[in-house]
């Protein structure tokens, strides 16, 4: 077995790639190279950028294969962060509109006054509310905008957990293939 193929049998070694994958990978590789060499292309033609350096073909095998986690600061590893952000930020929309929701807040007081024009005489209204004393009305004015709000973080909630779903379908399974 060629250099090459050796040292990439022992970066997935280092990696924790079951034995039985890394033999079918190095074979595969093994394989691949000796066709290459005999249709007359080099190592370096055939790898292109990775022929010198076989630990990261490797790595980059192994992960796309889905055998090992994909390398910090890929953007698969982005992708489950951002979404957690969204999560997160949907979960926190939806407590918050809720909650305001709940305690009717903000409130908004509307006070109404009857003044009497100076030059007329000062009805009597009812004999317990003091004439010049308005009546107060209190209402929570923001409530049809709580209720968009908690509806838009709903619908966010649930398209995430719709990425959440698609996303872990699309992650290869770990399980090693029955022989």
């Amino acid at each position: 077995m060629s250099e090459f193929v050796e040292q990439c049998r022992r970066e997935w070694r280092r990696l924790g790639v079951p034995d039985p994958l890394a033999d079918e990978m190095a074979a595969d590789l093994a394989s691949d190279l000796e066709d290459a060499e005999a249709e007359g292309v080099s190592i370096e033609e055939y790898l292109g950028s990775s022929a010198p350096d076989p630990r990261s073909l490797a790595s980059s095998w192994a992960s796309e294969r889905g055998i090992v986690a994909t390398p910090h600061g890929t953007a698969g590893s982005r992708r489950p962060r951002a979404l957690v952000a969204f999560t997160a930020l949907a979960a926190i929309v939806v407590m918050v509109a809720a909650l305001l929701l709940a305690t009717g807040e903000p409130k908004v007081t509307l006070t109404a006054a009857r003044r009497t024009p100076p030059h007329l005489p000062v009805p009597s209204v009812h004999p317990t509310v003091p004439v010049g004393i308005g009546h107060q009305v209190q209402a929570a004015a923001a409530a049809p905008v709580e209720w968009i709000l908690l509806v838009l973080a709903l619908g966010a909630l649930g398209f995430a957990a719709w990425l959440w779903s698609r996303w872990h379908r699309s992650r290869p399974s770990l399980a090693l293939p029955k022989t």
